[in-house]
């Protein structure tokens, strides 16, 4: 049994390609990645996974894909991460993915930091892990299967799916 509960994942940069696409209407749009959803389906099963932005002006786009994946999403300040953080969990319990210039605060505090390949160069230097994507392509992906392996059970790409009916590509016959 791991001692981790839960993987805490900031959005922007790591679920998205963390860049804003703006009009003369203000924020319209983010990009997510592919496989991610799936991913995070099979690691849910061992740990609780809660999202966070700091993106006020954006969080209704980031929050309309959060629910779509069944998850919840916090708007938290990205300087009062570890506090918000402590408040609610043993810090020791926590991985925790992000990529931006102030989340190395948050790595150097918790169990256990994943970012991704093109995080912040304080981010990457706190991190236990690294990887080899960017966010919005299979980073998160990466960083499930990464957290499987190390802390609880190993996808096994030769063994049968269970529990199809949590995956996002298992809409219809």
């Amino acid at each position: 049994m791991s001692l981790f509960k839960v993987l805490i994942l900031d959005v922007d940069g790591v679920l998205t390609d963390g860049k804003f696409y703006y009009t003369n209407k203000g924020k319209v749009m983010k990009v997510f990645g592919a496989d991610d959803n799936d991913a995070l389906s099979m690691l849910r099963k061992f740990i609780d996974i809660i999202f966070i932005t700091g993106d006020k002006k954006g969080f209704s786009i980031s929050k309309k894909r959060i629910d779509d994946m069944g998850f919840k999403l916090n708007l938290v300040s990205t300087v009062k991460r570890v506090d918000w953080i402590s408040k609610k969990f043993k810090l020791d319990e926590v991985i925790y993915m992000g990529d931006g210039i102030f989340d190395h605060y948050v790595m150097q505090k918790v169990g256990y930091s994943i970012s991704t390949a093109n995080s912040d160069i304080n981010a990457k230097k706190f991190s236990n892990y690294i990887t080899k994507r960017n966010g919005s392509e299979r980073a998160v992906a990466e960083a499930c299967l990464h957290i499987m392996k190390k802390f609880f059970e190993p996808y096994n790409p030769n063994k049968p799916l269970k529990n199809k009916s949590k995956l996002s590509g298992n809409w219809g016959t």
